[in-house]
């Protein structure tokens, strides 16, 4: 005789608020150390994030500090949504340098169901006028440098870091 056990994790908006504040507060960090961006753009990109993640349509957040166009810092956070196995941590350990002509660049990558009719849905509630790219944000000059992860219950975000 056996038997089979069903597990299904659940999150709520409320989840997905706490695990935003922690990457926001990163941003923000970000922004006072490097001076790349201010904290009140730093905020306004966790707007959007935030909404995004919400409404089902973030996968990740690529965040690179450049400088002259070189990369010098970067940051990934992907969405986990069983992430029952993840031990959130603090936000922080994102002191990063002033540079010599300093760029924030913010890549987003979105699930599938961003689409036409969600994009359509999206306009004028963002904050930020998110456009394509083509950036490499595979940080292959850059050495992975850990990371830590933001839970409540099962939704997530799994930060990996890189530095020069």
């Amino acid at each position: 005789m056996s038997q089979t056990a069903t597990a299904t994790a659940t999150y709520t908006t409320t989840d997905i608020e706490k695990v935003v504040r922690r990457v926001t507060t990163d941003l923000v960090m970000i922004a006072d150390s490097s001076a790349a961006i201010t904290a009140d753009k730093a905020r306004e990109y966790g707007h959007d994030i935030e909404l995004l993640a919400k409404n089902g349509y973030l996968k990740k957040v690529d965040v690179t500090l450049l400088s002259a166009g070189v990369e010098q810092r970067a940051v990934c956070y992907e969405v986990n949504t069983a992430s029952g196995n993840l031990e959130s941590s603090r936000p922080g350990g994102v002191l990063w340098p002033k540079v010599a002509s300093p760029f924030l660049r913010l890549v987003l990558s979105y699930t599938s169901a961003y689409d036409d009719t969600a994009r359509a849905k999206m306009a004028g509630k963002l904050k930020i006028g998110w456009s394509p790219t083509s950036a490499d944000t595979s940080h292959s000059g850059l050495s992975a440098s850990g990371g830590r992860d933001y839970a409540s219950n099962s939704y997530g975000m799994q930060r990996k870091d890189w530095a020069a």
